[in-house]
């Protein structure tokens, strides 16, 4: 019979990290960081995407479209949607803490 690992009774981890455990500093350091992130990853794919763009079709879109228009609102909204869900597990633990004891 093969044996079973139990599973951690530790807190909920995403990749590593401790998400239930974070504090508010925390919880707002690791949206930013999230929003930069996917900002520069959204800027690379874009830059490489105008690239082919305009070489493949003799276009003359302007690299910093790249920034304004696809890499910006994806880092913006991925750092609001981090900080709604960072914030309202924060809170909700802050709810629990408080209402326990």
């Amino acid at each position: 019979m093969p044996a079973s690992i139990p599973a951690p009774n530790g807190p909920n981890r995403i990749l590593g990290l401790p998400l239930g455990d974070l504090g508010l500093f925390s919880s707002l350091l690791m949206a930013v960081a999230f929003g930069f992130l996917v900002f520069f990853a959204t800027c690379f794919v874009a830059i490489l995407g105008i690239l082919f763009w305009n070489s493949a079709g003799h276009h003359g879109v302007n690299m910093a479209d790249s920034y304004r228009y696809f890499a910006l609102p994806a880092g913006v909204a991925a750092m609001a949607l981090a900080l709604v869900v960072l914030l309202s597990l924060w809170a909700r633990r802050r709810f629990a803490d408080t209402v326990r004891g």
